[in-house]
């Protein structure tokens, strides 16, 4: 593994106004001394555009002294803008966040997967060809996995049968990558991501759309009647996993034949510890009561169905992290009940 330091690099970060880019350009500020950091977001409305200016505004207000920041507001799948920012600063760091993301949309708006997973993903690779980079991290999922039967999920296991349109853009990432790669020794690493929540996360995702029905009294819709297991993972987590990462980049190696062996990887990052839907729910609704966001004697039952699964879902997501844990001394460790009650106080002052 090539050790890459990050101190005084400069560092591009997509999807910056993001969930998880902002919680790790947030990491970036505290950790490394002297960067130049590049966020680039579209900003676009997939969900509330008000969480997305918290995130920005806090990050505008955080720069540590010593510390270079920009921000573009722009698109990954327009090419002019990314070889714009190329050109310009020449990161030597890459990490592509940006991404149009979540499973159930990928049925209704198919179109914006192509555009920013594919065509996007396409430009940050052609610049790293053409603007020679150090490492190039890329957020793949746990969608790659499809309804595998065999748990926990290991990067080992084929993924050729994804079951929705989104999981199919991120194993054509890792695909892309992997080409890259081998064509130009590129340095890539490509990180399935499991289930990430917490703080100013995506309202698209359960526990925060849940929390959203609850606070108004209406139903929640819980999908597989309940049966659905998820390895739940703490943004916190997701980040040091990623920064980690950022400064190991596979090795450049000859092989046998005298040309380039791909300098690429890829990780689970999870909490390799599914939890049951059910149970998930139960100490979201407490966390709640607890954080006064609902009242003390709500009464969950009566605002809970139980329903059939969605197209497109699975009914277990658990990661092997046994990799992440040889290679980088890391694993995941936030517990449900901890990283829940994270996002109940913060929900609770942001939407005061």
């Amino acid at each position: 593994m090539q050790k890459i330091v990050l101190d005084n690099k400069t560092i591009l970060v997509t999807g910056a106004a993001g969930f998880i880019g902002s919680n790790l350009v947030k990491r970036l500020f505290k950790d490394v001394k002297g960067a130049t950091i590049i966020g680039i977001d579209n900003m676009n409305d997939y969900y509330d555009v008000a969480l997305k200016d918290f995130r920005l505004n806090e990050l505008n207000n955080s720069v540590p002294e010593g510390t270079t920041w920009k921000f573009v507001k722009g698109d990954i799948a327009d090419k002019a803008t990314i070889d714009g920012i190329f050109e310009a600063h020449k990161p030597q760091v890459v990490v592509n966040l940006a991404a149009q993301a979540g499973v159930r949309y990928s049925i209704t708006n198919p179109d914006a997967y192509i555009q920013s997973n594919l065509i996007g993903f396409y430009n940050i690779l052609e610049a790293c060809r053409h603007w020679p980079v150090e490492h190039l991290v890329y957020a793949s999922s746990s969608s790659v996995y499809g309804s595998n039967k065999k748990v926990p999920y290991s990067t080992d296991d084929k993924v050729d049968n994804p079951v929705s349109l989104y999981a199919a853009t991120k194993k054509s990432n890792e695909l892309m990558a992997h080409a890259y790669s081998k064509l130009y020794n590129i340095p890539s690493t490509g990180l399935r991501f499991f289930t990430v929540y917490g703080p100013a996360g995506r309202p698209d995702m359960a526990y925060f759309g849940f929390t959203n029905k609850l606070r108004k009294g209406e139903t929640i819709q819980i999908f597989n009647f309940g049966n659905c297991m998820r390895d739940f993972t703490f943004v916190d987590d997701i980040v040091e996993g990623v920064v980690r990462i950022m400064q190991g980049a596979p090795e450049k190696k000859q092989g046998e034949d005298g040309l380039p062996l791909p300098p690429y990887a890829v990780y689970n990052i999870g909490n390799n510890q599914p939890e049951n839907l059910l149970n998930f729910v139960d100490i979201l609704q407490q966390e709640l009561i607890r954080a006064k966001v609902l009242p003390e004697d709500y009464d969950f039952e009566a605002h809970k169905q139980l329903v059939p699964m969605q197209p497109g879902d699975v009914p277990t997501t658990y990661a092997d992290t046994s990799a992440l844990e040889r290679d980088f001394g890391f694993k995941p460790s936030t517990s449900l009940r901890e990283g829940l009650r994270k996002f109940a106080e913060w929900y609770a002052s942001f939407y005061k």
